[in-house]
């Protein structure tokens, strides 16, 4: 059934080409049979009936030779005398085939070139204008048509790569607080490596769609706060309050992990008595989420891969919520916080 659809759309602009063509050949056939009212004798009205299907063939041609050669080559380059000219060459020629075939068909009264000209110039003008109105507006929509492709496409592969930013920082970020517990000989490793493996089936498998439900993104955050509580312990104060009353929204997956991520990163460390607080809710359609770490503000206790987080999800806000959230950042002499207020899409 798709593919049928699929055909029939691929053929749409002949199928319509035709039916309209189809309607103009009939007009002879209409109006050929009446004169003034009166039945008009069987020869007069074949030999009219024949001319006009003629001509009705010139139309067609006339529409498709501006349409397809003198509109796009001359028009559309600018070279209006000499698209005129052309058209005037051909308005000639027309007129020439409309006697030639006269002549042929053999009429009673003699040709008149005044009333051939009148009722082929203007036929010959509206034809005219209706392929350079056809050619206009069909390629005015084919560019937008492909302007929105090609910013899909683009969109398409800027989210892509900011997508592929976020785990390779992530999972430095997460080896490196590994390598901690190897070197501490912790017995807190072995959770942590099962952790880190429920993270990546979610980050390799559950995050390849445009959405994923809510629930598995909180559930993604639940994991990657128990793995760094396990580095931690007692040393960090962790509020954690994750509240889902509406927990069948989606959302873009792995939004949220790079305010967490950087909280951890910079709420650490050398921070006297680290402090995090991490809170979020879904009520109404609409997700708040915030993330609360105390920090030093002091660049060498930044690194070379300090922010790649927070830019790239701020980019990706753009992207995909434009109109849709608000971010806000405030920093003090010890704390740095961050609310996202985001419209949620069930």
């Amino acid at each position: 059934m798709q593919l049928q659809l699929n055909s029939l759309k691929k053929y749409q602009a002949i199928i319509i080409h035709l039916l309209v063509w189809g309607f103009i050949f009939a007009l002879p056939y209409i109006f050929s049979l009446q004169w003034d009212g009166d039945r008009v004798p069987t020869e007069f009205a074949r030999k009219i009936l024949v001319l006009n299907i003629v001509m009705n063939i010139i139309w067609v041609a006339t529409f498709y030779l501006n349409m397809l050669f003198f509109i796009p080559r001359l028009l559309y380059r600018k070279n209006i005398l000499i698209y005129l000219a052309v058209n005037l060459g051909l308005l000639i020629g027309i007129l020439l085939i409309n006697r030639l075939v006269y002549d042929a068909l053999g009429f009673d009264f003699p040709y008149s070139l005044n009333t051939a000209l009148w009722h082929n110039a203007l036929p010959f003008l509206f034809f005219v204008l209706i392929a350079i109105a056809y050619k206009t507006v069909s390629d005015r929509l084919k560019m937008d048509r492909k302007s929105k492709e090609r910013e899909s496409e683009n969109l398409k592969t800027e989210l892509a790569f900011l997508r592929s930013q976020i785990s390779p920082h992530f999972l430095f970020n997460v080896l490196n607080n590994m390598v901690a517990l190897v070197r501490m000989k912790s017995d807190k490793l072995e959770p942590t490596i099962l952790k880190l493996s429920s993270l990546m089936q979610y980050m390799l498998y559950d995050t390849d769609d445009e959405k994923v439900l809510l629930k598995s993104e909180v559930d993604y955050l639940r994991s990657y706060i128990d793995l760094q509580q396990l580095r931690f312990g007692d040393r960090l104060r962790l509020n954690v309050d994750l509240n889902l009353k509406e927990d069948w929204h989606a959302i873009e997956p792995m939004l949220l992990i790079p305010f967490v991520e950087n909280a951890f990163k910079h709420g650490t460390g050398m921070v006297e008595a680290p402090t995090i607080t991490i809170s979020l809710q879904a009520i109404n359609g609409m997700l708040i989420f915030s993330v609360r770490n105390k920090y030093i503000d002091n660049d060498q206790a930044k690194d070379k891969v300090s922010g790649i987080g927070l830019a790239n999800i701020k980019r990706r806000l753009e992207l995909l919520y434009a109109g849709n959230h608000d971010l806000d950042i405030e920093k003090s002499d010890e704390w740095y916080s961050i609310t996202l207020k985001l419209k949620l899409v069930s």
